[in-house]
Formats: structure tokens, C-alpha cells, sequence
């Protein structure tokens, strides 16, 4: 049954847990990041949990930092960037990490089947989107995140390659960029999300900042069987 409600996002406690329990309907997962709030399962011994953490972790494009050795991998290597292209591949190579949002050193994944089957009938609902990385024709790399009109937020990444998770977040930051979308919603600061130049952020700014683009028309950000050399959206 379809969540009608959340408690109010104050009352999550000093981890930004705000309540158990519910679903993963498309309906309340809409109402949840409408509200800035997602889903993060902690334990099979404990139902779903949703969280809400103050402060939040967001990556603003005027704080975008190119590690000289990720500028060195764009230039060294044939990367093609795709969005969409293959969201269940991504998804299911996200799950296969053994670290959480957080990146506790805690066993296991909060990626469960549960979340890798609701999020792909959010993603063919247009809520939730990926971003492949490929080398030689091998998927290498990649992240999937949701979008709510044009705001934009990361769950997961992955990567097979060295720099691959890394060249997908930043290519997503400059493919939003070009659409004038300056930030994106990264839920928690994660050391990869920090070296690109990660930020915490109060909650009450992120919230804000939800609700000046959660209405807006976000269906042409991403064109549907196209790639892009790397080095095209990565301007160094």
C-alpha cells in the first residue's frame, strides 16, 4: 500500500533517520524525494528506513574539482558516456559493492533486490535515470541516481576501471551544466563525492533549492541512444 504520508523532516534524528516502515511504490517515492527525503535499507532485521540528514551532501558546479590525475585518464583514454543506455546493468553492478551510502566498512549491500526491482519501474516511469561509462565497447563504470523535474540526485556508483565512477559523475555535473542545471543532490558527502569537490549543505538550503526545480519540465535532459567521447563533456 502507497505511503500517504511522512513525518515531518525535523524529526529525523542526528543521522537523518526519519521513519520504518512503507513501500517502494513509484507514489511513494515521488512523495518522498518531493519532500527530500529517500530510501536507505539498513538491515534485513529491520523494515525500510527513509532518511532525511542535516546537513546535506551536494556537489555545486562553481565547486567542481578535477583531480590532475583524472584529467590525465580523460585524456589518455577512448571514454564514451551514455545516459540511459542500460539503467538494470548499472543498477545491478551498484549492488554488487559491498559499502553503503555512507561507505561503512558494514557487510553487504543496500542495494536489494527489492530496490533494484522498484527502481527500474521508477526509471521506466522517467524518475530515475543512469550514466554509463564505457571502454572498447565494455561497460566499465557508471551511477544511477533519480530526477525529479530538473532536480537531479545520485544514489549509487560503480566502477571495474580505475577513474570510471569518477569520469560518470563528473560527466553527468557537466552534461547538467550545459542545461543550466547547476548542482547535484548527492544525499551524503562519500571521500569520491568530497575529491570532486563535495560539499555539505543545511538541510533547510537543500530543501529550498529542491523546490525552485522539482516542478520544472525535465523530460529533455537526456537523448535517448546517444554517446559521448568523454573528452567532450569533461572540458579540460
Amino acid at each position: 500500500m502507497a505511503i500517504l504520508a511522512f513525518p515531518p523532516i525535523e524529526e529525523a534524528d542526528e543521522n537523518g533517520l526519519l521513519a520504518f516502515g512503507g513501500d517502494l511504490e513509484i507514489s511513494s517515492l515521488l512523495l518522498a524525494y518531493s519532500q527530500g527525503i529517500f530510501p536507505w535499507p539498513i538491515s534485513e532485521r529491520y523494515p525500510l528506513a527513509w532518511f532525511s540528514p542535516d546537513p546535506r551532501g551536494v556537489i555545486d558546479f562553481s565547486n567542481l574539482h578535477l583531480p590532475r590525475s583524472l584529467k590525465k585518464s580523460v585524456r589518455q583514454k577512448e571514454w564514451i558516456i551514455t545516459f540511459n543506455k542500460c539503467f538494470d546493468r548499472v543498477i545491478t553492478e551498484c549492488s554488487k559493492l559491498s559499502h553503503r551510502k555512507g561507505e561503512s566498512s558494514a557487510q553487504g549491500t543496500w542495494i536489494t533486490d527489492e530496490i533494484i526491482r522498484s527502481y527500474n519501474y521508477f526509471h521506466q516511469a522517467g524518475y530515475a535515470y543512469s550514466v554509463e561509462v564505457w571502454l572498447n565497447d565494455d561497460l566499465v563504470g557508471g551511477l544511477y541516481g533519480t530526477r525529479l523535474g530538473r532536480c537531479f540526485s545520485g544514489e549509487s556508483m560503480f566502477h571495474t576501471q580505475t577513474d570510471a565512477s569518477k569520469i560518470a559523475l563528473a560527466s553527468l555535473m557537466y552534461f547538467l551544466k550545459s542545461h543550466d542545471i547547476n548542482w547535484l543532490d548527492t544525499q551524503m558527502v562519500t571521500s569520491v563525492v568530497e575529491s570532486l569537490g563535495g560539499s555539505e549543505i543545511p538541510r533547510d538550503e537543500f530543501i529550498q533549492k529542491l523546490n525552485a526545480l522539482k516542478n520544472l519540465n525535465g523530460d529533455d535532459i537526456f537523448e535517448k541512444n546517444k554517446s559521448y567521447p568523454a573528452q567532450d563533456l569533461i572540458l579540460i
